[in-house]
């Protein structure tokens, strides 16, 4: 869990890498949805791009969906749950044995995504700042144009910097009142990475198990 722009994507990855875990974003699921141009798919687009949270209910059905097909796998959540509603929805199919939090400046995020490329077809992203394409405006892979996301523009980072603050931060209580949630502050994701590794070899050692 964290702030958009706070580092989710990053440190899942290396969680994934390092812990054998199967890993399922919101986002990517999003993204699938809005490419393919479904129903729902239209309808998350529309409230993305006006830095709104996608309704309780939709996520909620596509998450669990997927989660159903990990079978006996032991999973990472990256980005859900993000309201009460969800982390509701979450428990009453799952057990869930960690909760991370990713605490990052709202400075520092406003920062880190008004300079934020994004390719759009594979969700690659890139930092003018300090992770940028080998050629500016291309994706490294393809060559393909970069974009800059509606949602990454500096008016938009706001609207969803304040609907965390609001709908999102009372989760964080919820986890911590269950005695689950680990928190990592800081403003680099490579500082914060090894511990956040190190807590996981900590907890996880024979077993992997179900991180949100």
């Amino acid at each position: 869990m964290g702030p958009p722009g706070s580092g989710k994507g990053t440190v899942s990855a290396r969680i994934t890498k390092t812990f054998g875990l199967k890993h399922i974003s919101s986002g990517d699921i999003l993204r699938a949805n809005i490419n393919a141009k479904t129903e729902l798919g239209l309808l998350m687009k529309s409230c993305i791009d006006q830095g709104q949270l996608v309704p309780d209910d939709v996520i909620s059905r596509l998450i669990l969906r997927d989660l159903r097909a990990m079978e006996q796998n032991s999973w990472l959540l990256d980005g859900f749950p993000r309201t009460v509603s969800q982390a509701d929805a979450l428990d009453d199919a799952y057990t869930v044995d960690t909760v991370i939090n990713l605490n990052v400046p709202f400075q520092t995020i406003k920062e880190r995504l008004t300079s934020r490329w994004t390719h759009l077809p594979s969700g690659r992203v890139y930092n003018t700042d300090f992770n940028p394409p080998k050629v500016p405006g291309l994706d490294d892979v393809t060559g393909e144009p970069l974009v800059q996301r509606d949602d990454d523009t500096p008016g938009t980072v706001t609207r969803r910097l304040k609907s965390y603050e609001t709908q999102t931060e009372p989760v964080l209580e919820y986890y911590r009142s269950k005695g689950v949630l680990q928190t990592f502050s800081g403003t680099e994701t490579n500082k914060i990475w090894p511990h956040v590794e190190a807590f996981l070899h900590r907890k996880l050692p024979t077993a992997n198990r179900n991180v949100a």
